[in-house]
């Protein structure tokens, strides 16, 4: 498919930007209930304290072939350390020894528990920290890290007392389904971005979940961006028709970067981490 000229300069543009803005992040090793969580540091020059941001991989993982962070996530995190956050970013996969974890034939993937203790053992050791503001953490989640983000701001997945809450939750294209029937509410104020020609998450679903939510819920929100697709914050993914041999996405659908998507997602994540 050929890609308007102002759409490709775009996408060069956002691609060049993520390959300048994130530093060389640190390893850090983290100690949970279900063992040494490794994650990826990258934080501000200075003794903070730092608002901090926890940020949850996809089902391709957090790390590429290469070794190195996955694109996406290593431009987010230049992205919030522009805003003075700290970013930490918990590697659920790695950890364990799992490659990709999008198709079911090949699926070990962390049961649901598993991510939820690795995102309450990611929020502790930040809590822990003497350069962190141990009362502005907020969550970040993309695919099927989001869909642990709406687990992990639900009521019943309280923390336990005295330990600090997250500040705020932001949830990009999430699968939705289960928790819309499922009646979801938030304890924290919880954004939902996705992309109006996504079919691979469910837009419908996303808007019921958030509807049904309503005087029952912390403060919750969906924005939706007309003729985006999934993945549409993904500087330098050429909109396509991702096949079942994609290792990036759960099921077949479309993917692909859209840059007013991305640009308005930007100013929106700042705004709701900034609350």
């Amino acid at each position: 498919m050929r890609l308007p000229l102002f759409l490709s300069i775009a996408i060069l543009l956002a691609a060049g930007h993520a390959a300048m803005a994130a530093p060389a992040p640190e390893m850090v090793d983290i100690s949970g209930p279900g063992g040494k969580l490794g994650a990826w540091l990258y934080r501000p020059d200075g003794n903070g304290p730092f608002p901090a941001v926890v940020a949850l991989h996809g089902c391709g993982g957090l790390v590429g072939r290469s070794g190195a962070i996955r694109p996406r996530y290593a431009d987010w995190a230049g992205q919030l350390l522009k805003s003075g956050h700290a970013v930490l970013l918990p590697d659920s996969y790695g950890s364990r020894d799992l490659g990709p974890q999008c198709h079911a034939r090949s699926r070990r993937s962390p049961a649901r528990r598993e991510r939820l203790a690795d995102i309450g053992a990611a929020r502790h050791w930040l809590a822990q920290q003497p350069w962190v503001a141990r009362q502005r953490i907020g969550l970040i989640g993309w695919d099927n890290g989001a869909s642990a983000l709406l687990w992990a701001v639900r009521p019943q997945t309280a923390f336990a007392k005295g330990e600090p809450e997250f500040r705020s939750a932001i949830a990009f294209y999430p699968d939705c389904r289960i928790a819309a029937r499922l009646g979801w509410s938030a304890r924290v104020p919880t954004l939902v971005l996705i992309g109006g020609a996504d079919d691979i998450s469910s837009v419908p679903a996303c808007r019921a979940m958030i509807d049904g939510a309503r005087g029952r819920s912390a403060l919750a929100r969906i924005v939706v961006y007309p003729g985006a697709y999934h993945d549409f914050d993904a500087a330098g993914v050429t909109p396509h028709l991702a096949g079942a041999d994609d290792p990036e996405v759960l099921e077949q659908g479309h993917r692909g970067f859209d840059a007013a998507a991305r640009s308005d997602s930007e100013r929106r994540v700042s705004h709701w981490l900034g609350r």
